[in-house]
Parts: structure tokens; C-alpha cells; sequence
């Protein structure tokens, strides 16, 4: 048995050793180097090469290296009878909460006009609302988008959550459907976007949304990409409809270095890293299905292809 394992980082032997520790009969190779196909029956993957999937005859699962798994689902040659996995790791989890609520202080205690002002060397008080008073709205509220949600409550912002079916929280004002989203935009002033990508999803945050909002209002995306319209962003910033934008994830990454989203000033660029996957909470998820799937039982996590996620 073999897993097999293709990531866009310089971590692999550090996963290699995180397996080696957990299960030690489970031979880890790293892509490209395969070896014989035939052997491989997990594969840990991260946008993988369209195609090459289907080249493997005993593939019993699939695991995404990461919450999401759209880039998965856009292979058009994706096995079928193959289970996809997500990851769902607490420590990912908790690093998203932290970036969220970092940017969301940062922005409600007007960091971007007091970094304004020290370039400008402009001593000057801005006026503070109180926690209370700012109106943040979390677009997604699964595993992630829940933790942020609950996060930003308890420090005693007035919170709502929107997604595709409703999923209430204690303390967090619900919305749900696309005939919700309006009056969502229309009470956040700070929306948190974590939605996973799928055909409903993409372009979600276009220029319509952008206008449904309160003017002035900000944008923190840690989805996806393609969940943003990234030329309507630049038009709702130029007009002042929106103040500004924390953008972790791109429609095409790494950004090109002539994307007007690196020198922009309204927008914070970060290289996707609102979390990184820890290979020491990880493999322990990852090795528990293998040990499921082994014993004939289906495996925690898997994803509705039908849904996206």
C-alpha cells in the first residue's frame, strides 16, 4: 500500500516524517516521483495535474491538502466511485480564526487611516464605534466560517452569518438563500468571505454586492479567488463605495506582478497563508480514514460532489 502525495510546497519530507511516526507500514512517496501506479491507493494532494488521478487503477480515496476541494472537482476526469476527502484540522481552523480577527480589529480600530496618518506624520484622533455598534457579516458558517463568526461575537461585534441553507448560532443573527443575501450586504459593514467555490458561489462578490453594502464598507477574502470580481472590487474602491480590501486569496496566484492589487492603497496582499496545513495535526486525520477505509468503513469528511463541498 502506497500513499502518494503532491503539494506545492517544500514541506513533503516533513509530512513524510508525520506519516513514518503514524503508520509506519504505509509507504509515502511524493510526486512526481510515483513509482509504479499500481501501488498507489491514497493520494494527498493539492491541485494535482488534471487527469492524473484517473491514471490510478487501486485509488480507494482522495485527500485534499486543505479545506477546500474545488481544485479537486475542476478535473473533468476526476475517478467517480472514488471518495474526496477535506481536510478538516483544528489547528487550520484556528489560523483562519485568527487572520479573520486580526484584520477585522485592525479595521474596525481604523488601522488603515492611523497608518495613513503616520506616513503623513498627521497627529490626529479618529472617531472609534464601539464593538457593538460594527456590523461584521460572515459569508460561509461551516466548520471555519462558524469559528470566525463565534470569534468576533464574543469580542462583542454585532455578527451575522449568511450561507446556502440556514445554520444558526448562538449569538450570530442568520441568513440564508441568495433572496437573503441582500439584506445581509445591506447590515455589514465588514463582510468576512469563507465560502467554498462552486458554480453557485463564484462571482459572488461582484459589483452588485459591492453596491448592496454599506458605503465605505470593507472586504476580507479567505475563500477563494474566484469568488471575488477583482476589476468590480477596483471600481467599488475608486468610487468609494468600499474603503478598502484584505485579500488572501486570488484569482490567479501567485498575483501577477502587475496586478493593481499590489500597490493599491485600500488593499492588504497576503500569499495565501491565512493557514497553512500542520503536517502534526493533519496526518492524524488522514491516517484515521486510511484505518476506516482499511476496515471496509467509509471515511469522515468526504465531500458531496453534487454540492462542492
Amino acid at each position: 500500500m502506497a500513499l502518494l502525495m503532491k503539494t506545492d510546497t517544500d514541506r513533503g519530507p516533513w509530512w513524510r516524517d508525520e506519516f513514518h511516526k503514524a503508520l509506519p507500514d504505509l509507504e509515502f512517496r511524493l510526486f512526481p516521483e510515483t513509482g509504479s501506479l499500481g501501488d498507489i491507493e491514497f493520494a494527498l494532494v493539492w491541485k494535482p495535474p488534471h487527469g492524473f488521478l484517473a491514471t490510478l487503477p487501486r485509488l480507494r480515496a482522495i485527500f485534499s491538502l486543505g479545506a477546500g476541494v474545488d481544485h479537486l472537482l475542476d478535473d473533468p476526469r476526476l475517478p467517480a466511485r472514488v471518495p474526496v476527502v477535506r481536510l478538516v484540522d483544528v489547528q487550520l481552523t484556528r489560523q483562519m480564526t485568527e487572520y479573520a480577527v486580526m484584520h477585522v480589529l485592525r479595521l474596525h480600530r481604523n488601522g488603515p487611516q492611523y497608518e495613513e496618518q503616520q506616513r503623513r506624520r498627521v497627529w490626529r484622533e479618529v472617531p472609534q464605534k464601539q464593538t457593538g455598534e460594527r456590523r461584521v457579516g460572515v459569508m460561509g458558517v461551516g466548520e471555519i466560517g462558524g469559528s470566525i463568526a463565534r470569534a468576533l461575537a464574543g469580542l462583542g461585534f454585532d455578527v451575522a452569518g449568511w450561507s446556502r441553507r440556514p445554520r444558526p448560532l448562538p449569538g450570530v443573527a442568520g441568513f440564508a438563500g441568495r433572496e437573503q443575501l441582500p439584506a445581509f450586504l445591506a447590515r455589514s459593514e465588514i463582510v468576512v468571505c469563507v465560502l467554498p467555490l462552486t458554480p453557485q458561489t463564484a462571482d459572488i462578490l461582484d459589483a452588485r454586492a459591492f453596491a448592496a453594502m454599506p458605503r465605505g464598507g470593507y472586504v476580507i477574502n479567505i475563500g477563494r479567488g474566484r469568488l471575488l470580481v477583482e476589476t468590480d472590487l477596483l471600481d467599488a474602491l475608486a468610487a468609494g463605495q468600499l474603503a478598502g480590501a484584505v485579500l488572501d486569496v486570488f484569482r490567479k496566484e501567485p498575483l501577477p506582478a502587475d496586478s493593481p492589487l499590489w500597490s493599491h492603497p485600500a488593499v492588504t496582499v497576503t500569499p495565501h497563508t491565512a493557514a497553512m496545513t500542520d503536517p502534526r495535526s493533519a496526518v492524524a486525520q488522514v491516517v484515521d480514514n486510511i484505518r476506516l477505509i482499511r476496515a471496509g468503513q467509509a471515511p469522515l469528511n468526504a465531500i458531496d460532489p453534487r454540492a462542492g463541498y
